[in-house]
Formats: C-alpha cells, structure tokens, sequence
C-alpha cells in the first residue's frame, strides 16, 4: 500500500494529553495511521523570520511536517489573498473583496515554500492529497517540480459561478492550477456545475464524461464528495448528553421556553444578521410566542485580525441590542447571544434541547453544524432542523424545511411551522435526514475521495 500524504493549510501536532478530536482531523489521522504518511502544513505560528526547514514530529507511523511562516507572509497570504479575497469570492460577497498584486505574490511564494520543502519528504510512490483553497497552487508548483505521481484537490469552500470568478484577475491561473491535479473533489452539484461551466466557456476545455475533463493540456477527474460527520459518535454524544446535569439545568433554566439555537463561526457568510432580523420578524408576526421562544446563539470569533470581521462583530452585537432592548420583558430575553466556543460533548447538550436548529447561510460549502444538530436529537422527540438552501448541506437533508435566508418572513414562518409541527411528522423528517447521515459519513467521504484518486488518469 503507498503511503498517503496530506496538506493543508494548518495542521495541529498531537501530543500525549490530547483529548482525540472530531472532525477532519480524525478521518485523516485514521487514514495515515492505516498506510503510514505524512502531514504536512503551516505550524499556526507567525514569527519575525520564518525557519526555512519543516518542524519534523513522528507519532506512531505519522509524520507530521510543519513550517512557520513569517510575520508578512501571514497578513498577505492567509489574512490577504487567502482571506480577504478567494473567501469572500468563493462565497460570492464581491464587494468584501480586497484586489493586490502583492497580496497574490505572496500566496504563490506561500505555495513555492510548501512545494519546495515537500518533494524532499516525499517517495516515489506517494500519494498526495490537497485541501483547500490556500493551497490551490500547489499542485501546478509540485507539477514544475517533476512530480508525476497522483495528486488530488478537494475544495471545502463553495466554487462559484463562472461569471463570479472572473472577478478575480488571476482566475485563469487558479483554473489552471486546479487542472494540474488528477482529481478535483468539490462538495455539491452545484459547485462542480459551476467549475464545469468555467471549464467549457471560459478555458476552452472539453467534458469527457464519466467524470472526466480534459483542459489547459490535462485530462483529470472531476466528482462530488460531500462531507459527512462521525455520525455515530454524535448520536453517541447526544444520547449522553440527554442525561448530563448541564442539560438538566439548562432545561430549568428555560422553563416552558422553546429554544431555537444558531451555532457559527463569526463570519459573513453565516448569514447571523440576517437570522436575529429573521428572528425579529418572528416576533413581530407571531406575537403569540414572545415569551414563549428565546434565540440562543453562539458564535465564536474568527480571523478577528480581518477588519470585515470585526465589522460583522459590531454589527451582530448591535443587532442583538437594538431587537433585545426594543422586545425584551423583565423575565424574558428574545435573543442570547454567546461569543465563545463550546466543546462537542457541551454542544452535543445544546443542541438536544434545542426545539429548532436554525441554519441560515448565505453561501456555505457543506454546514456540518446542520448535520451535527439532526444526529444529536431525541428520536423519541426531535427537534427540526431549519436549513438555508444556500448551505451545501441542503441537498442531502431534504426533509428539513429549506429556507430562502435573505427572506426574513419566510425564515420566520418555518420557525413558527417547527415550533407547532406534530410530533410524529418531526419523527418522520429527522429519520429521513438521520439515515442520510448514516450512509454519508466522514469515513465514507474520506475513502470514496482515495478511491476515486487511485483510479484518476495520470499524465
């Protein structure tokens, strides 16, 4: 079996006290430990002068391999280009996008560097797998390189519409860039539409069929690969949580309260303004549930160095002052607002006693907080999952009541139809999704990709 090797932007060294997390991290780990590899990527540190060589850790039969970056390829690769243009572009907000030159040179330098101190680690054999859009170039630099062995790209963002990413000045170069790997993975079917519409309009290339395309000189594989969660330990989780004296108290907390929960990282793309004038519009057409219903919702902060999120920070936390100080009663807050992070086995409490999982994303990749809520209910007694039609999510959760979130009436509405829907139609619409979660999880994510890579066409 070759050895796998992963990179992606940021990667975590594991250590002995290590509490073994969720998520991504997990299904990679697993798969190395499985065929021995390495992980390689930024340290998470930004210092004066960056160390030109890789920090080498092995644990076990994994090695992970970090750099360091310097102080200025931080703020122009991942705060500049990485952040303040390919995020907003990818989720189609134009007008928060930031246009340098300088910026982009020091995301292909960024992408120089990890190509540069990766061949050195590598064996002939390998087999090497890309995450995300920091790392875009990397597989043209590795190509310039000499590396001919399978390369594959798996985008964890939205990919826009054609005639959005060429608003970027450099999107033939990223298009090209992408079309040096074997196999591109994307979340939907609507980001791999897009792609190929860029492909055949704007490159010139051709569709093959059976998942292949050939352009910018390269015949590779194109598929949809939408990422699922360890769908049995949160249910797990759930299950444990339902007990827990955290969850109890939280209930006596909330009394004969129906708690609709929101959970995101603070960021515009979330759709979290949004939601609360959402929420507003619920109160004010149903009055009837004001001091019956409260909005918690948790958002974390993010990239806080970014000025557009600070912005989106001030104009959430205004927001929820102006609703709460216009509806608000003595015994009774309509919106509780909580900007710091929660660990899983908290969230897993959080979620179970939510009557309604609000998802409101203007553009989201896939959304696992949406999966995350549906595996975690009571089956006895689910809560609904609201879910915008923007998040990747949607395509696969069906039952839950898709939402238009720029359609503050309609956001309210589907509130109000969760909060009085029937127990058995709750019970019928989570074992729809809950079955969904079952088949498409994390694991089968991860190896379909591999799979699909092993057998990509090799130039």
């Amino acid at each position: 079996m070759t050895r796998l090797v992963v990179v992606s932007n940021r990667v975590t060294v594991p250590t002995d006290n290590d509490v073994r997390a969720g998520g991504l991290a997990v299904a990679v780990q697993d798969a190395l430990a499985q065929r021995g590899g390495i992980w390689f990527g930024w340290s998470g540190k930004a210092i004066q002068k960056a160390d030109p060589e890789p920090h080498i850790t092995k644990v076990g039969s994994v090695t992970y391999a970090t750099l360091d970056l310097s102080r200025t390829q931080y703020h122009a690769y991942y705060n500049g280009f990485a952040n303040r243009t390919l995020w907003p572009l990818f989720h189609y907000r134009i007008g928060l996008m930031s246009f340098s030159k300088r910026e982009f040179a020091c995301y292909r330098e960024v992408n120089e560097l990890f190509a540069a101190k990766l061949v050195p680690l590598l064996h002939e054999d390998d087999t090497l797998w890309v995450h995300d859009y920091h790392l875009i170039l990397l597989g043209e630099e590795l190509r310039k390189r000499g590396l001919q062995r399978p390369m594959g790209f798996f985008l964890h963002t939205p990919f826009p519409a054609a005639e959005i990413f060429t608003v970027l000045p450099q999107h033939e170069e990223l298009a090209r860039a992408l079309c040096a790997y074997d196999l591109v993975g994307f979340q939907t079917d609507r980001d791999l539409r897009s792609f190929l519409d860029y492909i055949v309009h704007e490159a010139g290339g051709g569709i093959m069929g059976d998942h292949l395309i050939h352009a910018f000189g390269r015949t590779l594989r194109v598929e949809i690969f939408p990422i699922g969660i360890d769908t049995e330990l949160y249910e797990k989780a759930g299950a444990m949580a339902e007990d827990s004296e955290a969850v109890q108290q939280s209930k006596r907390d909330l009394g004969d309260l129906s708690c609709v929960v929101g959970v995101d990282r603070l960021d515009y793309s979330k759709g979290l303004v949004e939601r609360f004038q959402a929420f507003e519009c619920l109160l004010v057409n149903y009055p009837e549930l004001r001091r019956k219903t409260t909005l918690l919702q948790i958002a974390p902060p993010s990239r806080s160095e970014v000025p557009e999120y600070k912005e989106i920070r001030r104009h959430l936390e205004g927001e929820a002052g102006r609703i709460n100080g216009q509806y608000a009663e003595l015994d009774w807050i309509p919106i509780n607002y909580l900007s710091r992070s929660y660990n899983r086995e908290e969230l897993a409490g959080i979620y179970r006693m939510s009557k309604i999982g609000l998802v409101t994303s203007l553009r989201d990749g896939m959304n696992l907080v949406a999966k995350e809520y549906v595996a975690v209910q009571n089956p006895e007694d689910p809560g609904v999952l609201v879910l915008s039609r923007f998040a990747g999510a949607a395509g696969e959760l069906e039952a839950a009541l898709i939402v238009n979130p720029y359609d503050s009436e309609g956001v309210a509405d589907a509130i109000a139809r969760g909060l009085a829907m029937p127990l058995e139609e709750r019970q019928e619409r989570w074992k729809a999704m809950i079955e969904v979660l079952r088949t498409n999880t994390l694991m089968k994510w991860r190896d379909s990709f591999i799979e699909s890579l092993n057998e990509a066409p090799f130039e």
